[in-house]
């Protein structure tokens, strides 16, 4: 079988008409990567839609698209869907009944992908998709300048926490090198990632961090959101990302837990940890998925009560990477 990003490549060359599709809610890396692949397709002369069944969140606003994002293909007429950074089908929300399977490229780079689509690059050593999504610009001879450059590093370092994260790789940085040769401004790109907070947002990271709990001895820290917090503070799922990263900087916190109710009752939780801490597996084990060190899914619960599920779960595999270092 060919190599899926040479035969990926192959198909963008000899296409004509394409749509490219994200997950929805889409976060940095997302819409940063959804955002790119329309650049490489404008650059080469290619028909696209960009599509989500979520609108661009309000704080990336600013992030330029080659093409409006639209919620369904305007026609059944595309030669290939490029489908980026979705770990699993039902993962498109309501695109994946639309789009055609055997007409689907996926690029994602999350532990578990299934591989639902007729070509299927999964590279779980990337740091971000928008990586491999540069890559694909590399091979198909787009140079990482202008808004290509800006949507790829904002997809990038929106999923390393700037690069920051154990993902990052020597390829990863390289790659941000040669966007800055080209004219990549990092210092204003970064400021339009960052500075994009309401007040709104400050009040419910203020009630909520006020809140953090810490479990099994002070080694696992749990978020809970509940949706009387999101409206007393006038704020939505959007104003969440990133929040959960704070437990992490208390000392002593190897994992981290956020559960956020939601309005059809049961949670979406997220996990991060530390070090050898493995919570994709904790993720997968209630059904959803990511990587080693960021993971997460929904769970059928009330919000206590799921908090006290994951936090469990999270101790276990604490105390199993805690275990694994003292036989080494």
């Amino acid at each position: 079988m060919a190599d899926p990003r040479h035969e990926i490549a192959r198909r963008i060359r000899q296409g004509r008409s394409f749509v490219v599709a994200a997950h929805a809610s889409p976060d940095g890396d997302a819409l940063g990567a959804t955002a790119a692949m329309g650049f490489i397709l404008e650059a080469l002369g290619k028909s696209f839609s960009l599509l989500n069944d979520s609108p661009v969140p309000p704080q990336y606003g600013w992030l330029e698209l080659p093409a409006p994002l639209l919620d369904t293909p305007p026609d059944d007429g595309y030669d290939l869907a490029l489908v980026l950074d979705c770990g699993d089908g039902p993962r498109l929300g309501n695109l994946e009944s639309v789009l055609d399977p055997a007409r689907m490229a996926v690029i994602d780079h999350h532990l578990g992908n299934p591989g639902f689509g007729a070509i299927n690059w999964v590279d779980p050593g990337r740091c971000a998709t928008g990586e491999m999504v540069a890559f694909l610009a590399k091979d198909l001879g787009v140079p990482l300048t202008g808004p290509l450059a800006q949507a790829l590093y904002a997809a990038m370092a929106t999923d390393t926490g700037f690069f920051s994260f154990g993902g990052t790789t020597a390829e990863s940085l390289e790659l941000v090198a040669e966007m800055i040769r080209g004219g990549l401004d990092v210092g204003a790109t970064g400021a339009l990632i960052k500075n994009q907070w309401t007040m709104n947002r400050l009040r419910l990271w203020s009630e909520v961090l006020g809140q953090i709990g810490l479990r099994h001895d002070g080694q696992v820290g749990v978020i809970r959101i509940s949706q009387a917090m999101l409206k007393r503070t006038g704020t939505g799922p959007e104003d969440c990302e990133g929040l959960i990263n704070n437990a992490l900087r208390l000392r002593g916190v190897a994992a981290a837990i956020l559960a956020r109710e939601l309005p059809e009752g049961g949670v979406k939780f997220s996990l991060r940890s530390v070090g050898d801490v493995n919570i994709q597996s904790v993720a997968a084990s209630f059904g959803g998925g990511g990587h080693k060190n960021a993971a997460g899914g929904k769970l059928d619960a009330p919000l206590d009560a799921a908090g006290d599920m994951l936090a469990e779960a999270v101790a276990r595999a604490v105390d199993a990477a805690r275990g694994a270092m003292a036989r080494q």
